[in-house]
């Protein structure tokens, strides 16, 4: 329709463009054009904003809509006024109307060309699907519609062509749209009729039962009464099908080809992988999407693929290529080329019959084309390579669960599980209002499903279709996997069974290992195979998705693949003979780490077959760091064996590191099995580990009582010295001097009569500190200078760094703050290059007592602190708030000083010391504390805590 001598027209059917004399205008923003759209095909009407608003989020409304919203029409209008057509949007009190003039839209001129019966030349309008790259909550909808409009028009074009004889021309442009459209009962008997008509009965009864086939795996439904009688008529050559007189042929245009599956409406996240595909720019012609099973990949694809038809004027085609479809047998590249062929128009009879031949036409009609391929669900590089193009504008996607790594020339995106916010993106739009009332239960049930895309929209189907239940009643039954396994084990069973043998008893045999990952030398060991063997293995799991690989060398499961493992593992002995190897590992490991104690370890044996060599301190320390959880969980979940080897292998690391959790965790299960199974040696090993861990976490109680349960089990000198010096370091604690000394006494006699010299050295450095709090100072001065001697001699760092945090603590006591200072500088360093985060707070926070200066105390306790909390070490946490509360006190800060005092008490109180009544008697006598609280037990004797954290030490044998 002219406008001021000019022609302007809006086109739905394809990509949403305004064009002026056939020029498309530029300006509309894509929220511009959902906007536009949505009013052109609702023009005469009034739109409100809120239906607008509706119409472009839905449910996920930002705040800003109405503001957006404005915007748009203000958008729209400047476009509109400089195509000369101000008036076409008008504005009304309950909203804005479209009035476009006849024929300036084409969804307008193509309903009134079918209802004049012209369906070619409405078939002759579309340019791509409907809206096709207009992104708003109303377009899926609107979408289905008008695809279903041209559909319907297109059948009723095709009833028109068979009734006037022309089924021969009909027969490739059906086939290609039944198989993008298999389920349409009325396009399915238009096939089969025009292949009847063509004498090609054989290929009309398979086209029905393909028909018929789909119908019933899909929707579990028979064919409509007029299919079943044409069905039954072309099996009979009912003459009734055939046409007494046929008219001449008339040959119209050929239709686009746009093949591909409906863009699902919940699209959800893919952010970075969205950016890659679409930049034109940086994108190969030939991309693969790899992924595990559920993951997304069809989904991405066909996104991606409607974002981009508007690009790929030429066809939009889609294949299913079945490579993991239960059931059913991969479609071979010949038959693949031979359905490609066919969408792209290419006449039966013009399609070759070998392979080779149809890749040559094939390539040949992509040569001067930009057309978009989606081959979807490949089994690997073979399988797609004779369907590339050569060069040509033609873009190519292929999805696969494996990785298909040796395809020349193509892009590689492997998809990873969906991000938290996107997975609950995803869950909220299909489920709703429900989600946003339960934001926690929904978090619990995205975890449950392991932010699997299928596991997350079967999970949220179920809610979706059963009002009754909340989010946490669904996440309290996906706790139960296999409720969750039911919908998505069929996916895995698949990608199972096209492994390789070796692959699958590998994939069996990981089911069962308890540890969180595994490397190539582990599962070498489950599997009683080499290493190289092993990692081949392992790479295969992990190009077929069936593994992920966080972090290089390490592999492990999605949570529900190994869940589905699980159900089918086997064990054979497996998991015993990886436990086997974790403990001949960290000996190596540990003789690496702590060489000094090399002795202590000899009781283990050598292992059966050698093992990989442990190159220096740097590799043990990364090793143990990786495999301490998974050697837990072996400990914990594996065969019913004594583990007093493994304690006594990895005490010192356990310990030397502040893993006190895990190391309770062994040594508890190495006394336990132990006492079981009648070991009597390992449980006296285990009485003292567990004896010096929970004097570790400060459980004195405990550590007392586990302490002579050992003193009256062990006859070696070794372990009652250890037990000794655990009971001397509780009685410190506890300020019973006397006692400390006597326990301390008999432990460096048992040391000195065994010629432990490491345990002579730790003796002396603990005893020093009950013999500076008893004012002997030179007494204790000698100590730790024999004490520093001997470590020094023996190797152990880990020994000489406690003893400079002790000789800190005594010249601090001497008045010598500059050397007490220096000496705990020295010993945090140490502790530092160490790893010791522990014993390192031990450091900070004698170096804090030793500033003289209130405001440098407060940032070595802050710092202190920090590494406390952050290995749970509670005496030092105490220690470090107690100075803070004192040092903000001395800054004039009563605010900072209430806020350390409280936890300071606290801390004291659980472990049952003497500082509780010190820090009490603090707080009521600087106004800190509330009245009411019980009064002090004991009257502070000093502020001073002298020495009662120095004798936080290392046992590390």
């Amino acid at each position: 329709m002219p406008i001021g001598g000019t022609m302007l027209r809006f086109t739905l059917l394809g990509p949403v463009q305004m064009t002026v004399d056939g020029e498309p205008m530029a300006g509309i923003a894509p929220r511009h054009r959902a906007v536009l759209a949505h009013l052109l095909l609702n023009a005469g009407r009034v739109i409100s904003i809120d239906r607008l608003i509706d119409a472009m989020w839905g449910y996920d409304r930002p705040d800003t809509a109405r503001s957006q919203i404005h915007a748009s029409i203000t958008a729209i209008r400047k476009v509109l006024r400089g195509a000369g057509a101000v008036g076409l949007l008008e504005t009304r009190a309950g909203g804005y109307v479209a009035r476009p003039e006849p024929g300036q839209v084409d969804a307008q001129e193509f309903t009134e060309l079918v209802a004049a019966g012209k369906l070619r030349e409405a078939l002759d309008l579309w340019r791509g699907e409907a809206l096709e790259d207009v992104h708003a909550h109303y377009v899926t909808g609107v979408r289905e519609l008008w695809n279903d409009r041209r559909l319907s028009a297109y059948e009723r074009l095709v009833e028109g062509d068979l009734a006037a004889g022309r089924h021969g021309d009909l027969l490739d442009g059906l086939a290609a749209q039944v198989t993008a459209n298999p389920l349409r009962e009325k396009l399915n008997g238009h096939l089969v009729l025009a292949l009847h008509r063509a004498g090609r009965q054989a290929d009309a009864l398979a086209a029905a039962r393909s028909y018929r086939t789909a119908l019933a795996d899909e929707q579990g439904l028979d064919p409509g009464h007029a299919f079943t009688e044409l069905e039954r008529a072309v099996l009979a050559d009912d003459p009734a099908l055939r046409l007494a007189d046929a008219a001449p042929v008339v040959s119209g245009p050929p239709l686009r080809p746009t093949f591909l599956p409906n863009d699902i409406p919940d699209f959800s996240g893919r952010t970075a992988e969205l950016e890659r595909l679409l930049d034109e720019d940086r994108r190969p012609a030939v991309v693969t999407i790899d992924g595990m099973a559920g993951i997304g990949k069809t989904a991405l694809a066909v996104h991606v693929a409607h974002r981009l038809a508007a690009r790929h004027p030429d066809g939009r085609l889609f294949i299913d290529l079945q490579a993991h479809t239960a059931g059913r047998e991969p479609i071979d590249a010949a038959a693949a080329l031979e359905s490609l062929l066919r969408l792209l128009g290419v006449p039966a009879d013009r399609i070759p019959v070998t392979p080779a031949e149809r890749g040559a036409l094939w390539r040949a009609e992509l040569a001067d084309r930009r057309v978009l391929v989606v081959l979807d669900n490949a089994l690997d590089a073979e399988h797609v390579r004779p369907l590339l193009p050569g060069h040509s504008g033609t873009l190519v996607l292929i999805t696969s669960r494996r990785r298909l790594v040796d395809l020349d020339g193509a892009h590689a995106l492997s998809v990873d599980v969906l991000g938290e916010d996107d997975a609950a993106g995803l869950f909220e739009r299909i489920v709703g209002e429900r989600a946003r009332q339960e934001p926690d239960a929904v978090r619990e049930a995205l975890r449950l499903c392991g932010y699997l895309p299928l596991a997350i929209r079967i999970s949220a189907a179920r809610l979706q279709h059963r009002p009754r239940w909340t989010v946490a009643y669904l996440a309290d039954r996906l706790r139960d996997h296999r409720r969750l396994l039911d919908g998505v084990s069929a996916a895995f069973a698949l990608s199972y069974e096209q492994l390789g043998a070796g692959e699958q008893r590998m994939f069996r045999l990981l089911g069962p290992a308890p540890g969180r990952d595994i490397d190539p030398y582990g599962a070498a060991a489950l599997a009683g195979i080499p290493e190289d063997e092993a990692e081949d293995l392992l790479e295969g799991l992990l190009d077929a998705h069936m593994l992920l690989q966080l972090e290089p060398g390490r592999y492990t499961f999605h949570d529900l693949l190994r869940e589905h493992a699980r159900s089918i593992a086997e064990d054979d002995g497996a998991v015993l003979r990886l436990l086997t190897y974790y403990l001949h590992r960290s000996r190596a490991a540990i003789d690496r780490l702590f060489p000094h104690s090399v002795g202590q370890r000899e009781g283990i044996p050598q292992p059966p077959t050698p093992i990989a060599p442990v190159r220096d301190a740097a590799e043990a320390l990364a090793w143990l760091d990786a495999e301490r959880s998974n050697i837990i969980a072996t400990a914990v979940h594996g065969p019913e064996i004594c583990l007093g080897m493994l304690a006594l292998a990895m005490r010192p690391y356990l310990d030397a590191q502040a893993h006190h959790d895990d190391a309770l965790t062994l040594h508890t299960l190495a006394l336990q099995r132990s006492r079981r199974l009648g070991h009597h040696e390992f449980e006296k090993g285990a009485l003292s580990d567990l004896a010096w861990t929970y004097w570790r976490l400060g459980e004195y109680e405990r550590a007392e009582e586990h302490a002579h349960q050992a003193l009256d089990a062990c006859e070696e000198a070794f372990e009652r010295a250890r037990a000794l010096l655990t009971l001397g370091n509780v009685a410190l604690r506890r300020r019973q001097d006397g006692q400390a000394e006597q326990y301390l006494k008999q432990a460096l006699d048992l040391t000195r009569i065994g010629a432990d010299t490491w345990g002579e050295a730790h003796v002396l450095g603990i005893l020093a500190l009950v013999l500076d709090r008893a004012d002997r100072p030179d007494e204790a001065r000698r100590h730790l200078d024999l004490a520093l001697a001997l470590h020094r001699k023996v190797g152990n760092p880990a020994g000489e760094a406690a003893i400079l945090n002790h000789l800190g603590v005594v010249l601090r006591h001497q008045g010598e703050l500059a050397q007490a200072r220096t000496r705990h500088e020295q010993a945090a360093a140490l502790y530092r290059t160490l790893g010791n985060t522990t014993d390192e707070a031990a450091a900070l926070n004698g170096l804090a007592e030793a500033a003289g200066d209130s405001a440098r105390a407060v940032e070595q306790h802050t710092a202190a602190l920090a590494l406390a909390d952050l290995t749970r070490n509670r005496p030092e946490q105490a220690r470090a708030h107690d100075g803070l509360a004192r040092s903000h006190l001395a800054l004039g800060d009563s605010e900072r000083a209430r806020e350390h005092g409280r936890p300071a008490l606290d801390l004291y109180e659980e472990l049952g010391v003497p500082e509780a009544a010190e820090v009490r008697t603090f707080l009521e006598r600087a106004g800190l504390e509330p009245a009411g609280l019980e009064p002090a037990g004991l009257e502070r004797a000093s502020l001073e805590r002298a020495g009662a954290s120095g004798g936080h030490g290392q046992d590390q044998r």
